[in-house]
């Protein structure tokens, strides 16, 4: 369920206020075998490493499959969705790209992660179109290194 539709949003001013700080932390999502199996269907890469758990478990040293990095920075949406206020009077938000993405530990069959949120620029490129950048962090659950970091780009547009 998309939560952003389930709080009253905020004014322009009050979100360009919460530039340099966090804004919130996602729910924990499971990335378990059904899920990558489903997303390799879709994207057509059924790569071994990510389908075949007894495989991945004898020629990798993961131990067992892997998420897709995509699969996983797929998933920010949903997390972003969880923690970022709406901003009053906007029609839209659209995906604008990423200025920085990596991926920095693979994430196992079975792991859950969640989305870290800071907001680090939101500016008006015209009266009526904001841009924003969001510094996003996904953790894995137990362990130290995050799944991926990215620097997310938006644009959100007002009537």
């Amino acid at each position: 369920m998309n939560e952003i539709w389930k709080k009253p949003p905020i004014t322009l001013e009050a979100y360009q206020a919460m530039v340099g700080k966090e804004i919130g932390v996602s729910s924990w999502h499971l990335i378990d075998q059904p899920r990558i199996d489903t997303y390799a269907d879709v994207i057509e890469d059924h790569q071994f490493i990510h389908v075949d758990p007894e495989r991945a478990k004898k020629e990798t040293a993961f131990g067992t499959t892997i998420a897709h990095g995509f699969l996983t920075m797929s998933l920010l949406s949903i997390m972003s969705y969880e923690v970022m206020p709406a901003v009053a009077g906007a029609t839209m938000g659209v995906n604008y790209g990423f200025d920085k993405l990596r991926f920095i530990s693979p994430v196992r069959s079975g792991k859950r992660v969640r989305g870290r949120f800071v907001l680090a620029e939101a500016k008006l490129r015209k009266p009526n179109e904001l841009q924003t950048r969001t510094n996003v962090t996904v953790e894995i659950e137990g362990e130290d290194k995050p799944a991926l970091v990215a620097e997310w780009l938006g644009l959100t547009y007002f009537a």
